[in-house]
């Protein structure tokens, strides 16, 4: 190619590096601002996107792992779309760098919870069960979520019903939560004889991952690929500016 393509074809794709991290950079502030807003007034959240909160990220803090995923987002759409803006060699390395680790860090845990699914239950269960036993009935935040989740995920508990044993809920009504009692859902998949449901929120929620397993890995794909896509034009705008 001549210099003057060359130099077309840099500026192009600098172009489209400031504009995707651009993109980046606004999608993460508004994760970051809705993260904010959920932990302020959860409730209110929860009202109005309650329909559709079946989903894994209910066994979790949403507000923290908003937080955390918008916050990583500024920080690398600030890092690409300034270092290709300003010809920053350390803020493209920087860039690069970051989403590098990340790719990673998602590959590895890829792997955990395809080889480690009995790991990450136990994990789970270390650190869930004993909030449910502590919190469930006194957090309405932590209640009003979990209730949404087993009404939508037809589960109970993380592992099943004796989640709530000793809990708040359980030591003031004397009986477990609504969303597990065999009159709430019907029909059953493994009714119990105390009146409750069996199944555990863990192994429903992973049958789910496991039915919808190729769009789960279509959108893995994509990200994987769209990161692989940001370390080549980051690596190829940090050569280039050897060169000019």
């Amino acid at each position: 190619l001549s210099p003057g393509a060359k130099m077309g074809c840099f500026t192009f794709i600098k172009v489209m590096m400031i504009l995707f991290n651009l993109a980046i950079f606004l999608g993460g502030g508004t994760l970051l601002g809705v993260g904010i807003w959920v932990s302020v007034d959860g409730q209110s959240f929860l009202d109005i996107f309650g329909a559709v909160s079946s989903s894994v990220l209910q066994v979790v803090n949403v507000s923290y792992f908003l937080i955390v995923i918008g916050a990583i987002l500024l920080v690398i759409g600030f890092l690409g779309c300034c270092g290709a803006q300003k010809e920053s060699k350390c803020l493209l390395m920087m860039f690069f760098s970051v989403v590098l680790i990340i790719f990673i860090a998602e590959i590895a845990a890829a792997v955990v919870a395809l080889v480690y699914t009995g790991l990450a239950e136990m994990l789970l269960t270390a650190v869930v069960t004993p909030l449910l036993k502590e919190k469930y009935g006194e957090d309405m935040s932590l209640t009003h979520i979990w209730n949404v989740t087993m009404r939508e995920v037809h589960c109970c508990g993380l592992n099943n019903y004796t989640d709530f044993t000793d809990s708040p809920w359980y030591k003031e009504q004397k009986t477990y939560p609504e969303p597990c009692l065999v009159r709430a859902l019907l029909p059953l998949t493994t009714p119990h004889p105390c009146g409750c449901l069996l199944q555990g929120c863990f192994d429903q929620i992973l049958e789910e991952i496991k039915t919808n397993s190729g769009v789960v890995g279509g959108v893995a794909a994509g990200i994987a690929a769209l990161e692989i896509a940001a370390m080549v034009v980051s690596m190829y705008l940090y050569c280039q500016l050897d060169q000019k």
